[in-house]
């Protein structure tokens, strides 16, 4: 997790490299002669052996956070067992779960009237979810489309008797104006993604959509900077970009938007089945809720949301100024005032075949 430098949600899907997550990367570690290893000594040449993963995700995790997974791995805090291993209605996991979405709810401070749910899917299969959950057939929902994943999401929505509104639509680099926006006074909900992990376009902060519930795909920046969650209906995340291993869903949802699911909505995609049980209708994903739980306490232990950004915008910083200061070799294709501190992407006009050796 919490990588430099990727090339988007997939790698054949564009030429240009991304970059930046929310934790700092881990220094390499000097060799130690053998003759004096010890525990400290092989944990300290086991990080030094481990390669900088520039994907998108599955993204670097903080080597803390996976060393710790190494020490419960056989053992979770002498219970006999794995976490992999024990029951999701077992006392500690349901202690596991619990520390997860408290320290969770103080990273965001997220008021008492929000949800938090862990869902499985990937934000992908959320993509279906949203208007099964909040729409009847025939409703009004509006999308804002400024990158390939909120595309998908608007594809997805127009599959479900709804009127889909694209009220907005971007070119991969910018985000269109906020007076050109076509928005609906009936939409159910605006829907939009905050950080294009492709292109490289993020908004920089809640666009105002009066008071129809603003709903956020935040998978590529989450907890990557300050967010006043007051302002969303709904805020999801796929947690391997940021925040875990790939198999959860991490879905903060408006209390009041809750019970208003559409009757083919399946159960399995009910967001109010999954807050009445407290994310385990059926057996949850529990070992990436675990390592969630362990790196948000990790964001807390470097100081919360407000440092994590000070990394990610110093972080971006290096890279946007190697770029400028490259005279032309390097070429960052997106707009100044919504360049992503998370995804970085450019190109090399000069030498295009260098983009293949480089992603190779």
């Amino acid at each position: 997790m919490h990588s430099t430098l990727s090339a988007g949600r997939t790698a054949a899907q564009t030429s240009r490299f991304n970059a930046l997550r929310a934790v700092p990367l881990q220094p390499a570690a000097v060799p130690i002669p053998s003759t004096q290893v010890s525990k400290r000594s092989t944990a300290a040449m086991a990080a030094n052996s481990r390669v900088f993963n520039f994907s998108a995700g599955p993204a670097m995790l903080p080597l803390e956070v996976l060393e710790q997974t190494q020490r419960d791995t056989l053992n979770y805090n002498g219970s006999g067992m794995s976490v992999m291993e024990m029951s999701h209605r077992s006392q500690a996991f349901e202690g596991i779960i619990k520390q997860a979405e408290a320290d969770l709810r103080k990273l965001l401070s997220i008021p008492d009237n929000y949800k938090v749910l862990f869902v499985q899917g990937g934000a992908s299969t959320q993509f279906a979810a949203i208007p099964l959950n909040f729409t009847q057939a025939g409703d009004i929902v509006d999308y804002i489309v400024t990158g390939a994943w909120s595309k998908k999401a608007y594809e997805e929505a127009s599959k479900f008797g709804l009127s889909v509104n694209l009220a907005a639509k971007g070119d991969n680099k910018s985000i269109p104006a906020r007076d050109t926006w076509k928005l609906s006074p009936d939409a159910k909900y605006v829907h939009y993604c905050d950080n294009e992990t492709i292109g490289g376009v993020e908004f920089q902060g809640a666009p105002d959509v009066g008071d129809v519930p603003l709903i956020a795909d935040m998978s590529s920046n989450f907890l990557s900077k300050p967010v006043d969650v007051s302002k969303y209906g709904m805020i999801y995340a796929g947690a391997q970009k940021n925040v875990g291993p790939s198999g959860v869903v991490i879905a903060i949802v408006r209390g009041d938007l809750l019970g208003k699911a559409s009757p083919s909505c399946p159960t399995m995609l009910n967001y109010q089945v999954a807050a009445e049980n407290g994310s385990m209708y059926n057996t949850p994903p529990c070992w990436p809720i675990y390592v969630c739980g362990l790196v948000f306490q990790h964001l807390l232990k470097l100081g919360g949301i407000k440092a994590a950004r000070e990394r990610n915008v110093a972080k971006a910083g290096l890279l946007y100024d190697t770029i400028q200061a490259s005279n032309g070799f390097y070429f960052s294709p997106v707009e100044e005032s919504v360049r992503s501190k998370m995804n970085v992407p450019f190109t090399i006009p000069s030498k295009p075949e260098l983009e293949k050796t480089f992603v190779a």
